[in-house]
């Protein structure tokens, strides 16, 4: 099975009929607690994980207050503040072309267009300071190298291969 994906914490109760606060973990949670959308609860005080299904929820002072299948008052839902919601790892939300995902990009090797026989370097972060995303990418030895994602830096990314070739601007390179 595939890794689990995080896309909220249960942060506190809502009210005293059952709802309760999700601090969204997810770029797509309209997707993630749409009504009948099944997550799974991975309690924090590491007891079983369990299946739960959304009845119905709404953003609120951004959060998402989540009314779930089968928990009607304050006593049911309380002891599961903390605990995360978690979807399988093979329920991914299709993205736009040139969009991917942080766990498909970290890891992947990194090559540059002038010499694409040998890595520069692995994926192992990816820093979001603003304008655009840096990889921050792992040599063999040395300082790490960062690499933004603008269209002229990265040239293809080959999630299969876990391959992404890059043009070296001049003053990338430490």
């Amino acid at each position: 099975m595939a890794e689990e994906l995080t896309v909220g914490r249960l942060v506190n109760t809502h009210g005293i009929r059952g709802e309760i606060k999700i601090l969204s973990h997810t770029d797509f949670p309209d997707v993630r607690f749409a009504p009948g959308k099944k997550l799974l609860v991975i309690p924090a005080d590491g007891s079983p994980k369990f299946e739960v299904i959304v009845e119905s929820a709404r953003e609120h002072k951004g959060m998402f207050i989540a009314k779930l299948k089968g928990y009607t008052n304050i006593n049911q839902i309380e002891k599961y503040k903390g605990s995360l919601l978690k979807v399988p790892g093979d329920d991914l939300v299709e993205l736009p072309e040139n969009e991917y995902y942080f766990h498909h990009i970290v890891g992947c090797e990194v090559y540059t267009d002038e010499d694409g026989s040998k890595p520069l370097g692995t994926i192992t972060d990816i820093l979001q300071p603003g304008a655009n995303d840096v990889w921050v990418v792992k040599p063999a030895k040395g300082q790490d190298i960062l690499i933004p994602v603008i269209n002229d830096v990265v040239l293809d990314v080959d999630i299969a291969a876990k391959k992404i070739t890059v043009h070296l601007m001049e003053g990338l390179l430490p």
